[in-house]
């Protein structure tokens, strides 16, 4: 029997320091029907450089480079659209897949069946050298973690660490890939995905996420961001998708949520516009 090939897209945007470690991560993993698509986002800090050199000693693996930064959700689809994958993972540079990471993967979503489309884990999160800073789990507790259908809960709150999926090929395609209009996916794709495919969680540590300090999950929180914006969006996808009572009740939670984060913040047209949605949503 074949085994099914699973497709890591690793994407990279000045990351010079890290990509080296994410790809070596890669061919470091316990299964190896493994394609590799490695796509650079315009960087300018010799990011290509390294990566060309990495791939000269592993040349089964496929480079794609964007002349200019075109944003991560485009450049993801970009990639996706040459994969032959049935199975993907999205890999930032700046992280690490740990040996186990996409055998264990496999082996959840096969055992749970066609429903489940995403399984996700728990991870280590480590500062820029590498060190240990706190699990996953330890802010967020196995037992809290929801399994199956979660589309309630991923409006209500935060509990996947991202980059640990692992998902499907037919969910990516039932999606039409990641929003190219928001400046970040996961809670786009968190949403979307758990309207129709069932989440499975796995509670074995499988991947180290970096922080580091001009990321991306940071500028979620600066005033008048794209990254909050997006946030908005998203919200405003949530109140076509609902079926039932309780999940516009979960919708109104993460309104009065974002709603009080935004004065916090000062930024007044984003409150104004999560007020104006969460009044929409009582008179609907």
């Amino acid at each position: 029997m074949n085994s099914p090939v699973v497709t890591i897209i690793c994407i990279c945007y000045n990351q010079a320091k890290f990509v080296e470690q994410a790809l070596d991560s890669v061919i470091g993993q316990t299964y190896k029907s493994i394609e590799l698509l490695v796509i650079d986002d315009g960087s300018t800090d010799g990011s290509v450089k390294i990566i060309k050199n990495w791939i000269s000693k592993h040349p089964e693996t496929t480079l794609l480079m964007n002349p200019t930064n075109v944003g991560y959700c485009k450049t993801f689809n970009k990639a996706f659209g040459i994969s032959t994958g049935s199975y993907c993972i999205d890999l930032a540079a700046d992280d690490i897949l740990l040996p186990g990471r996409v055998q264990e993967g496999l082996k959840s979503l096969t055992e749970a069946g066609t429903e489940y489309g995403v399984t996700f884990s728990d991870a280590e999160h480590v500062d820029e050298r590498g060190n240990l800073i706190r699990l996953h789990s330890h802010k967020y507790p196995h037992k809290t973690i929801p399994n199956g259908d979660i589309y309630c809960s991923v409006i209500d709150r935060y509990f996947i660490c991202s980059p640990t999926m692992m998902f499907r090929r037919e969910v990516v395609e039932y999606l039409n890939g990641y929003d190219e209009s928001l400046a970040f996916e996961d809670f786009d794709f968190w949403v979307r995905a758990s309207r129709k495919f069932k989440f499975i969680y796995s509670p074995a540590v499988l991947l180290k996420k970096r922080s580091v300090s001009d990321s991306m999950s940071k500028s979620q929180f600066k005033r008048s961001g794209a990254q909050r914006w997006s946030t908005y969006k998203v919200c405003e996808k949530i109140k076509e998708l609902n079926r039932v009572p309780e999940e516009n009740d979960a919708l109104k939670r993460r309104l009065r949520y974002e709603l009080k984060l935004s004065l916090r913040m000062i930024d007044l047209k984003l409150a104004g516009a999560y007020l104006r949605l969460l009044l929409e949503l009582k008179q609907s």
